[in-house]
């Protein structure tokens, strides 16, 4: 019988707490059990294995940096719109460490069509209509916006810009200058080399 007040959703919500607290490759359903002074059996009857909670973790992040995004892109548009994207992802990642690294959950293409990170891919591609990019360009600068973001981020949450001057969010502001240079002066194609 499940536990009175135990759902899937509390469970998410205490995995994603415990990942901020733990780090995400922490949580399992045995470490949320002992958060719940319960048996980890009373949770399988909310979630299939420690897989599933970390899945529906991930799902939460994605959807809650989301519904951030689209607040801060509100009536954005160019390097406003670039910025605050940016500042978005970072801030979440400050706020949110294990939120975030679930974020970056490798998902199934079935889970993975049907969660918020379409909404992010939607988001990013309509701040570059402002860059006026157009295909295969503007998935170059998609990929490009998140390499940045988050290899900056991640590397910035590990401690790598730590022991040096200047300051990361002086470093911060000058990325985000170079990459709305970068996006309005966009390079054309290689050409083919003639053979």
């Amino acid at each position: 019988m499940a536990r009175v007040g135990l759902t899937a959703e509390r469970l998410t919500q205490a995995g994603a707490e415990l990942a901020d607290e733990v780090g995400f490759d922490q949580v399992t359903v045995s470490a949320l059990a002992r958060r719940f002074d319960v048996k980890v059996a009373s949770l399988y009857s909310h979630v299939r294995n420690s897989q599933d909670l970390r899945t529906r973790i991930a799902l939460l992040a994605l959807a809650e940096l989301a519904d951030r995004a689209a607040d801060a892109l509100a009536g954005r548009s160019g390097k406003d719109a670039l910025t605050a994207l940016a500042n978005v992802y970072r801030d979440y990642a400050r706020e949110h460490p294990g939120r975030y690294a679930a974020a970056q959950l490798r998902l199934d293409p079935q889970t993975a069509a049907a969660s918020a990170g379409v909404r992010h891919a939607q988001m990013t591609r309509a701040l570059l209509r402002g860059y006026d990019l157009t295909e295969p360009d503007q998935t170059h600068a998609v990929r490009l916006l998140g390499s940045v973001f988050h290899g900056y981020v991640s590397l910035e949450l590990g401690g790598g810009f730590s022991h040096s001057a200047p300051d990361t969010d002086v470093t911060w502001i000058r990325v985000l200058d170079a990459l709305d240079t970068l996006l309005r002066n966009w390079p054309p194609p290689p050409t083919e080399p003639q053979g």
